[in-house]
């Protein structure tokens, strides 16, 4: 089989940062046509930097990132420092970029790229807030059915709420967008936090990242201890959880993965709620399915796919 054409629009953050290292050492499966960066867990100027280092370390500079929408669509923006530090990628000590930034606006590159497309043949990979991809179909609804699959990170049934107690940060930050992607029609995969908790790196694990002795090995166990810390005191884990690269697995290995298509509807109203995915688990109301919603992974198969393809960089 030919890769998966994809777009990865992103908000690194650290495991941001590990879903794209994933996706670059996976040229069989996946073909990186862009990426795309959203404020999210820092501000805008700082997930286009931080996609660039990441780029860089892996070392393909060529590869296109873009900047697009700099605050949600209806709300102030909400980001998170207090896990991923001042720069959102703070651990290892990378330098700064040299590769440039598109010109380009991410949202139109967005566009264009599927408007040139055959449809079907790019899906869309979002790892932070959807404001991109929304703002995107709300300029040109016409890309919508050319889109072959959204496989995101964001939303949980079980596990809840990380950043409030009913909702997951990715789609907290921007409801509103959320609500727009989870009722555009388009085929959705849904990495929610009750499979990306069970994605935890161990000291075990840090220590098979580290043992590869790669420049690309040594700063993702340095990126993965600085980003432990917050989980450790907040739930008492052995690890970080790698929520992101939970996408580019999926692209990879599937079977290491396991779901039930579900209806899920995201809160936009309630400042009790705000951001809550309402996902439809047990199949109690009358609301028709929308999105696959992952409650399961074979979190060493997991592991063994990340430190394999780590090891390529």
């Amino acid at each position: 089989m030919s890769p998966r054409k994809i777009i990865i629009d992103t908000d690194p953050g650290q495991d941001d940062a590990v879903a794209i290292l994933l996706a670059l050492a996976s040229p069989e499966e996946i073909e990186l046509l862009g990426i795309t960066c959203v404020a999210g867990n820092v501000p805008l100027a700082l997930t286009a930097r931080n996609a660039r280092i990441v780029c860089e370390l892996a070392g393909r500079p060529d590869m296109k990132v873009f900047a697009g929408c700099d605050r949600p669509l209806a709300r102030d923006l909400v980001t998170a420092e207090y896990v991923h530090g001042k720069t959102g990628l703070d651990g290892p000590d990378l330098p700064e970029p040299t590769m440039p930034l598109q010109q380009q606006h991410a949202v139109d590159f967005i566009i264009e790229t599927l408007r040139n497309a055959q449809q079907g043949a790019v899906s869309l990979c979002p790892l932070g807030p959807l404001t991109n991809i929304a703002t995107a179909f709300k300029t040109a609804p016409d890309i919508i059915e050319k889109v072959d699959e959204i496989i995101l990170m964001g939303g949980a049934y079980f596990e809840v709420g990380n950043v409030t107690p009913a909702a997951e940060f990715n789609i907290y930050v921007d409801p509103q967008a959320a609500d727009a992607v989870f009722r555009s029609g388009v085929k959705l995969t849904v990495m929610p936090l009750d499979v990306t908790h069970k994605a935890l790196v161990t000291q075990e694990r840090n220590d098979a990242f580290r043992a590869l002795g790669t420049p690309v090995g040594i700063a993702v166990a340095q990126m993965t201890e600085f980003f432990e810390r917050y989980d450790k005191d907040k739930y008492g884990s052995p690890g970080a959880p790698l929520h992101d690269p939970c996408v580019t697995a999926y692209l990879i290995r599937p079977e290491l993965f396991s779901g039930r298509h579900v209806n899920v509807e995201i809160e936009t109203a309630s400042p009790l709620t705000l951001g809550m995915s309402v996902a439809d688990w047990w199949g109690v109301s009358d609301r028709a399915p929308n999105a696959l919603f992952m409650g399961d992974l074979h979190a060493d198969g997991f592991f063994d796919l990340l430190t394999e393809r780590l090891a390529r960089l």
